[in-house]
């Protein structure tokens, strides 16, 4: 059965993917640089508004890439046992070596501090050097997910090579992230995938002209993206109707 899971950035996402009932969130900030680690509090107010949907955690140090230093892999395991104890349902991690391939050593690492809970593989698989290689790597890893578009611009694109994911996977699921929108889910579901991922996002314009570091070039507006209700919930009516 297909499941809905929505990016989101805070407390308020959570509740968007309560009311049209995602099945998770992954939770992360900075969701136009790919995502970063959320905060503690950031974390705690999520798990306390989500009710039945699983949170998620992303842990990402920093963006620009996937090729961690030890010290960021330190950061990175320290980060999920945080989340552990925050009371997450789950992470996600990634990690690339210097190879281009997954870095399998920091994701058994990474699994190890989780302890237990589900250890979601992001999209650092697209920008491997063979995502269906990649997949099928994972087997005996204790990954229970990996998020992918295929190695493509968005998931869409990557149905090809999404469905080849799927038939090497094993025992694990593959749910398909990037660009999804409605009238995609049907096409992604078709293919096998476990779940679609989605922002569901909106430009929120800033409401001063004061700018703390983040001033704005070639007429760009200032502002943030949040989670917005009327497109989560024709996502959550398109994996219904898929579910039949």
């Amino acid at each position: 059965m297909t499941s809905l899971e929505l990016a989101v950035s805070d407390r308020a996402g959570v509740e968007v993917a309560r009311a049209v009932g995602a099945r998770r969130v992954e939770l992360g900030v900075a969701l136009a640089l790919g995502g970063l680690t959320p905060s503690l509090g950031t974390l705690r107010a999520a798990v306390a508004a989500a009710g039945p949907v699983e949170v998620h955690v992303l842990v990402r140090p920093r963006g620009g890439g996937f090729r961690y230093t030890a010290d960021e892999v330190e950061l990175c395991c320290d980060d999920v046992a945080v989340a552990v104890e925050a009371g997450a349902d789950g992470v996600v991690v990634g990690a690339l070596d210097d190879e281009g391939e997954l870095d399998l050593d920091v994701l058994r690492r990474l699994v190890a501090v989780a302890d237990g809970l589900p250890v979601t593989v992001h999209r650092a698989v697209d920008v491997s050097a063979d995502p269906v290689r990649s997949v099928r790597r994972l087997a005996g890893l204790g990954v229970a997910r990996v998020l992918s578009s295929g190695g493509a611009a968005s998931a869409h694109q990557g149905l090809p090579t999404l469905a080849a994911m799927v038939q090497a996977a094993g025992d694990v699921a593959v749910v398909a992230g990037g660009g999804v929108r409605p009238e995609h889910v049907a096409d992604l579901a078709a293919v096998g995938v476990e779940g679609v991922h989605a922002s569901a996002k909106v430009f929120v314009p800033a409401g001063s002209r004061l700018s703390l570091g983040s001033a704005t070039t070639d007429g760009v507006p200032e502002g943030h993206e949040a989670t917005d209700l009327a497109t989560a919930r024709r996502l959550a009516e398109a994996v219904a109707g898929v579910r039949g």
